[in-house]
């Protein structure tokens, strides 16, 4: 059986644009309206979804249910385990008591709380978002933070807020390999072109995470560290977005301006140590609202020799090797065997896999959608985590009773995300296998001259559906190269914008948050994130908008974008 997708299903532009938001919208409602537990909202937008395709888009109710187990299985692996092992490898810092080491070695460079957050969320994030991806920024810079005297909910806004212009470049070049992929478009001209977007956004970024902490005369007293590391990160993302080694722009980006930051921070102190004040015990909304105030400067606190540091930080500088070594090898490893075993297993969902035909004008010609689950048991992010909890277990001399402590905490932190998580990704399966995506994407195709805008926008709202930048690209990717051609606007401005732009949906789709909320141990406060993080997002979304807006009419703006034959 062939399932063709009718991106009209009723025959009436208002009212299948209304019913593919339908799910979007029942999510929203359930969640921040209604303030339902996360789980019962996702659960709530799936089976919506599942109804809508159905009945609606005249989907076999056989292959939606088979495109949400689809989804559920992703969301098992690579992303449910990727958390679970980052979680585990945070508690098991803190149990042996390593985590104080961390705390006292960051402290030492900076005891402000404007700068550990800078150094953490955007720089330290940055790097392990190029060398994983997956919700292992968020999961361990948030669990980080709360463990250096930051507020929960505070914690979680920024890492979210933080881990955005690096996503583009996340996973060592995943989105923009994906979108080359779905676009046809050389790979190395969409860097290029996200090369000249995106630093100015990464540039903004640490000013616009201490502006959330803070007033702006305490943001501008500490402008000299941020200036150091928005800009090192930016000259560094530059340089390597254009440049055949792009899929390391995070890496090294990431790591060159925590090291030139953390050097920046042994010569120079802002006037006074602001911290914040101690976490509210009461509702988490009192988190975002209660105000911080700046302590009066005291002693540094003594910096620790290289070799605790050393010790302290053992487990992640294992965890970040390990992640290098496997990433940079990745598609070697990835077509290799280990004994009688596949270091790959991929698996057609039986009866929708090439089932599913998406159509003119989603795409140029009839294409038949693939339906795969993908076991890379050795290249997941979420195996390098395993493998160095094993390793630290093992090395460290980690007690078992140490070791229980970590799995029952990171048991019961998981008991909500994971289900949520499945939910979330089941539900943008769903959408996209049936065609509500395209639905949704065709009406802002409509925007003509001002379309540049509406491209990020549109990679905006893709990233909120899947979850993901990669997933944003591969399913509008095309959309968007074919309304380009029609506009006789250059395509790879305009793809590049849908990775650009979708990066700034990263911190409000589900998964994102779902992580934030148990790293930070706030299960059943992602309402409340969500409506703090939404205005930040639909903002720095604008940004980018406005920014390829500009690169497409305005010289010298136009200059930056590559020549399209």
């Amino acid at each position: 059986m062939i399932y063709t997708q009718n991106y009209d299903p009723v025959h009436w532009g208002p009212t299948s644009l209304l019913l593919a938001a339908l799910p979007v919208l029942v999510l929203f409602f359930l969640l921040v309206v209604r303030r339902s537990p996360v789980p019962v909202a996702a659960g709530g937008g799936a089976i919506v979804a599942l109804i809508v395709a159905v009945f609606a888009y005249r989907m076999p109710a056989q292959m939606a249910g088979l495109a949400f187990v689809n989804g559920a299985l992703f969301a098992l692996v690579p992303i449910c385990w990727t958390i679970v092992n980052a979680m585990m490898l945070y508690n098991l810092t803190v149990v042996t008591g390593r985590f104080e080491g961390i705390k006292d070695s960051v402290a030492g460079l900076s005891a402000d709380h404007r700068l550990q957050a800078v150094l953490i969320a955007f720089s330290f994030g940055a790097f392990l978002e190029g060398a994983a991806g997956g919700g292992t920024p968020v999961a361990i810079c948030a669990a980080m933070m709360v463990g250096l005297g930051f507020r929960p909910f505070l914690a979680a806004c920024l890492c979210l807020i933080a881990n955005t212009s690096p996503v583009a470049y996340g996973g060592f070049g995943t989105p923009i390999l994906t979108l080359s992929g779905a676009t046809n478009l050389p790979a190395q001209s969409l860097s290029h072109m996200a090369g000249n977007q995106l630093p100015f956004v990464s540039f903004l970024i640490p000013f616009w995470l201490v502006r959330c902490m803070c007033n702006w005369r305490e943001t501008f007293e500490v402008a000299p560290a941020i200036l150091v590391a928005g800009g090192s990160f930016s000259v560094v993302q530059y340089l390597f977005a254009h440049s055949p080694q792009f899929p390391m722009t995070d890496i090294a980006g990431g790591l060159i301006s925590l090291v030139i930051t953390g050097a920046f921070l042994c010569f120079w102190r802002p006037r006074t140590i602001w911290r914040l004040t101690s976490p509210s015990r009461s509702k988490e909304v009192q988190d975002q609202d209660s105000p911080a105030h700046p302590l009066a400067p005291s002693p540094s606190q003594a910096p620790m020799r290289g070799a605790a540091i050393l010790a302290a930080w053992m487990p992640f500088i294992m965890l970040c090797l390990l992640m290098v070594a496997i990433g940079s090898k990745k598609a070697a490893i990835d077509a290799g065997h280990i004994g009688p075993l596949r270091t790959v297993y991929v698996y057609a969902m039986p009866g929708l896999d090439k089932h599913v035909l998406r159509t003119a004008p989603v795409v140029e010609q009839p294409t038949k959608e693939p339906a795969t689950f993908t076991l890379n048991w050795v290249t997941s992010p979420g195996t390098s985590i395993f493998v160095t909890n094993i390793v630290a277990i093992l090395l460290l001399g980690i007690r078992r009773e140490q070791v229980w402590d970590a799995t029952r905490t990171t048991w019961k932190q998981m008991a909500i995300p994971v289900p949520t998580i499945v939910f979330m990704i089941g539900l943008s399966y769903v959408t996209r296998l049936a065609g509500l995506d395209a639905t949704l994407g065709m009406a802002f195709a409509r925007a003509g001259k001002v379309y540049p805008l509406f491209a990020a926008l549109l990679g905006w709202v893709g990233v909120f559906l899947t979850g993901t930048d990669a997933g944003s690209n591969a399913l509008f990717g095309s959309l968007q190269k074919i309304t380009a051609l029609q506009l006789r606007l250059n395509p790879i401005l305009i793809c590049a914008a849908n990775s650009t732009g979708g990066v700034m949906g990263k911190m409000i789709d589900a998964q994102s948050i779902c992580v934030a909320t148990a790293a930070t141990e706030r299960v059943g406060t992602e309402a409340d994130i969500f409506k703090f993080v939404i205005w930040h997002s639909a903002a720095l979304a604008a940004i980018m908008g406005g920014i390829t807006l500009l690169q497409a009419y305005v010289p010298p703006f136009t200059h930056m974008v590559p020549h399209w034959p």
